[in-house]
Formats: C-alpha cells, sequence, structure tokens
C-alpha cells in the first residue's frame, strides 16, 4: 500500500498546516486593509478639507470680484432753512421814458447833451433860436405900457368928469362914456399883460430842460435844423433807471401762497437773475400785483422796484424774478441729485461707517432748485451719495469723495 496515501478518515499533519498558512495569511491581509482604509479615509478627508478651502476662498475672491468698490461723490445732510421761491421770466420796465420834444418853432442853435449822459430834472439839454421871441415879448411888453399909458389918462378925465358932472357942466351921458373908456383901458390891459406872459412863455420854450431824472439816449436831431412842436421825432428819448421796475407774470395756482405771503409781508422780497439763473442782477421788493387774471394765459402780472444803483438792470430787458413767498426753517437738508425714486417711494442711499451703502426711505418736504427738504428719514450728518447711484445696491462698498451740498444751486 501507498504511504502517502490516507489511511483513516481523518486529515493528515500537512493539509492542518497549509490550512493554518492559509488563515496567518488571511489575518495579515485583513490588518492590512484595515490600515490601508483608515490612510485612505484620511487622505479623503485631508482632500476635502482642503478643496473645500480652496472652493470657499475661490468663491470669496469671485464674489468680491463681482462687486468691487464703486467711487462716488457724497455729501452730509445739513441743517438749515430752505427759502421757496415763485420763478417767472420778467421784463425790465422804465418807470418814466420821455420824448423829449420842442414845444417852439425854430432852428436848433445848440445841443447841450452827450448821448448816454446821465441828466436830472431842469438840466438844459437843448436851445432853439430865442431872437423871434424876445421880439415878441418886446413887443407885447410895449402895446402893454401904451395901453397902460392910456389907461392913466382916461382915469384923469374920468376924475374931471365927475367934478363938472357935479357941477351940472357936462351931462350924465359924458360921464358914462368916459367911464367906459376907462374899463376898456382896463380890459386891454390885462389881455396885454396875457400876451406878454405868453411871449416869456414861448422865450422859456426856446430852452428845453430835462423834465425826470435819467439817462438820455441817442441824439436824433442835429443842430442847424429847423424843428416844430408838430414833429413826429423829438431830439431825444431820456429813460429813469433809478428805480426800475420789473414786470412778471406768475400761474394763477400760485396765487394762494402769494397773497398769504403778502399778508404776512407785503413787500415780499424779489431776485433779478440773467437768463442763465447764475447771476444776480438785483434785489427789490414787490411792489404790487394786476388787479385781474389774464384768462388767455391763466396767470396774473406782478410788479417788483429795484433800486438799480449800479445800473444792472437796463429796460427792456429780459430777466428770471424769484419772487420769495415762504421759509422752511430748521429742516434737513440734501442736494437734489441724491433723491431717488422708485415704485415704493423715494429713497437715498446713506454711506455707512464701514464704506458700504443702505437705501434708505425718506419723506420729503419741499424741492426748491438744487436742494431738497427731508422730513423723514435722514438726520443732520448722515452722508449721503449725490454722484454714481446708478452702479449701487444695497450693502455695495463704495470710496467717497465729498461733494459740497447744492453744488450748482443758486445761492440766494
Amino acid at each position: 500500500m501507498d504511504s502517502d496515501g490516507p489511511t483513516s478518515g481523518k486529515p493528515s499533519a500537512t493539509r492542518f498546516m497549509q490550512d493554518a498558512e492559509v488563515s496567518n495569511w488571511l489575518d495579515n491581509a485583513a490588518k492590512h486593509w484595515r490600515r490601508w482604509l483608515v490612510v485612505l479615509i484620511v487622505a479623503v478627508v485631508g482632500i476635502y478639507y482642503f478643496t473645500g478651502r480652496n472652493r470657499t476662498d475661490s468663491s470669496a475672491v469671485s464674489q468680491s470680484a463681482m462687486r468691487p468698490v464703486v467711487p462716488v461723490a457724497a455729501t452730509p445732510a445739513k441743517l438749515g432753512d430752505l427759502k421757496q421761491y415763485i420763478s417767472a421770466i420778467g421784463t425790465v420796465t422804465a418807470y418814466n421814458t420821455v420824448t423829449v420834444k420842442s414845444r417852439v418853432d425854430g432852428e436848433l442853435v445848440s445841443v447841450n447833451f452827450t448821448e448816454g449822459q446821465m441828466v436830472k430834472a431842469g438840466d438844459l439839454l437843448a436851445e432853439i433860436d430865442p431872437r423871434p421871441y424876445q421880439v415878441q415879448l418886446t413887443q407885447a411888453e410895449g402895446t402893454l405900457a401904451k395901453d397902460e399909458a392910456t389907461l392913466q389918462n382916461n382915469r384923469i378925465l374920468l376924475a374931471r368928469d365927475k367934478e363938472l358932472y357935479a357941477q351940472k357942466v357936462i351931462a350924465r351921458q359924458d360921464l358914462d362914456n368916459q367911464q367906459a373908456l376907462v374899463n376898456q383901458d382896463a380890459g386891454a390891459i390885462e389881455s396885454d399883460k396875457g400876451v406878454v406872459d405868453n411871449a416869456k412863455l414861448q422865450l422859456t420854450y426856446s430852452r428845453i430842460t430835462s423834465p425826470i431824472n435819467g439817462r438820455v439816449g441817442l441824439r436824433l436831431v442835429d443842430v442847424g435844423n429847423i424843428i416844430h412842436a408838430t414833429d413826429a421825432n423829438g431830439l431825444a428819448v431820456i429813460t429813469q433807471l433809478q428805480p426800475i421796475a420789473v414786470d412778471f407774470s406768475v400761474p394763477e395756482d400760485d396765487l394762494p401762497s402769494l397773497e398769504a405771503a403778502m399778508k404776512a409781508d407785503p413787500q415780499l422780497p424779489v431776485q433779478a437773475f440773467d437768463r442763465d439763473l447764475k447771476h444776480k442782477l438785483a434785489d427789490g421788493t414787490l411792489l404790487t400785483t394786476d388787479n385781474q387774471i389774464d384768462q388767455s394765459t391763466g396767470t396774473i402780472k406782478l410788479k417788483a422796484s429795484f433800486p438799480n444803483d449800479d445800473n444792472a438792470l437796463f429796460p427792456n430787458q429780459f430777466v428770471n424774478a424769484r419772487l420769495l413767498v415762504n421759509t422752511i426753517q430748521n429742516t434737513i437738508l440734501i442736494p437734489a441729485a441724491g433723491l431717488q425714486r422708485s415704485q415704493q417711494g423715494s429713497f437715498v442711499y446713506v454711506v455707512k461707517p464701514d464704506n458700504t451703502v443702505e437705501m434708505r426711505p425718506v419723506t420729503v418736504r419741499a424741492t426748491q432748485g438744487d436742494e431738497v427738504a427731508i422730513d423723514k428719514g435722514l438726520a443732520a450728518g448722515d452722508v449721503v451719495v449725490t454722484d454714481g447711484v446708478d452702479k449701487l445696491q444695497q450693502g455695495s462698498h463704495v470710496s467717497v469723495q465729498t461733494a459740497s451740498i447744492g453744488q450748482g444751486s443758486i445761492t440766494p
């Protein structure tokens, strides 16, 4: 029998040894796999951690790149007074305009003014040849002297006739006739005095003087011309410049506020600005309003007076008139450029200390020019964005450049 073959139903020693080796190998393999599994898990966790952190940093950098710092101009809200005006286009009107004409006929012998000269009432402007009127005056005075002598003689005769009538030397009719002659001579003397006064007046009219204070325009007649009282054109035109008026019209809807303001102050301040509404020309006061509304335009006319000491206003000049009707005192003021509007209402962008902006709803009280009075939503010192708002949203980072409030607005 083969000694290597099985002799019974029990396993041999060699097989047991093989099974033991396989079992040990499996145990060692299991221990190594567990070790490698732990290493693998640690590696996965580490990779995930570092990958997630890089992803977070990249996301932060991406968000930072998507929301850059926005350069803006801003100004702090301030506490002040808002003056409310009614503005209108007006025309400068002279108080008095006179066309200087001669009241007598004759040759113009002298012109005593310079074109553009400022003259006063009574200043000599021109002279008409006075000799014809001097001759007329002499003739009138001669006639008066003659009639006065005649009257004196007839009065003497009347006194004598009274004595003769008392002595019954002459008839009553002779006395009455002499009395009539005396009365007739007295009437002639009164007429002669009128002729003398008229001759003196014509002689006075030969000297043409200024009737008002004002500025002389261009000369219309030269020396040597024969002028007449009936000439259509005069010698020159004089226009009063001080004081001067400005006429302007305002809508009838402004009449209630205007009347209320006039009750509080009958002489409301009025300012005259140039065409561009940038430079103030003069300060004046309201004189009066018209007594009716123009139905064709729905406006009412107003007149303001200006001293015009510096002659800044010129007749027929177009100006922008601003009538002060109300002053809102101690209110929060911001530039009109800082006020934004949406479907939800008015709001502003306020710069916070961390250089981010906040959309803040506000309630507007009034607006005048480039300034806005805020009733609610802001406090004095809050920094309001005035330029660059189109690039902003809630929480945007900004770099601020300070702007002055009311920039570009009219300084009262």
